[in-house]
């Protein structure tokens, strides 16, 4: 069909002639509804946008010389931000004579790590910054 009459018959009806395949030869063309269809891909848009989650990074903190209990308060919390799709960052703080134990801090994350490892994979390994030894885990 001629452009013009394509024009014409699009103009009769109220409507617009929206371009579906421009690489065709001949293009492809269809008479609809500008507006409602730019409001639907918009909506369908804003709908990925809202469905989409990003991983956040949830922190612990953790002394070496923690007590067993504790230690299970704090694995719960862990596993809970994994089932939630979270990054979860170790943190093993030292203070006074600890510094001189930072073996026990490793010891611990490295617990923390096997208890971990069905759920989670390493993402940092344990490092130590200042006072602080830092490890991050990621959901699998």
């Amino acid at each position: 069909m001629p452009v013009e009459a394509a024009l014409d018959a699009a103009r009769e009806a109220g409507l617009d002639l929206v371009m579906v395949a421009p690489d065709n030869d001949p293009p492809v063309v269809k008479i609809s509804d500008y507006g409602k269809q730019r409001f639907a891909e918009q909506k369908k848009r804003a709908e990925a946008r809202k469905k989409q989650k990003s991983a956040d990074l949830k922190e612990i903190k953790m002394r070496p010389n923690i007590d067993v209990h504790d230690y299970q308060v704090k694995g719960k919390a862990i596993r809970r931000f994994f089932e939630e799709g979270d990054k979860v960052k170790i943190t093993m703080r030292f203070r006074g004579r600890e510094m001189a134990h930072q073996h026990l801090g490793m010891e611990l994350l490295a617990k923390v790590r096997e208890e971990f490892a069905d759920v989670s994979k390493v993402e940092s390994e344990p490092k130590l910054e200042g006072r602080q030894m830092v490890m991050v885990l990621s959901p699998r």
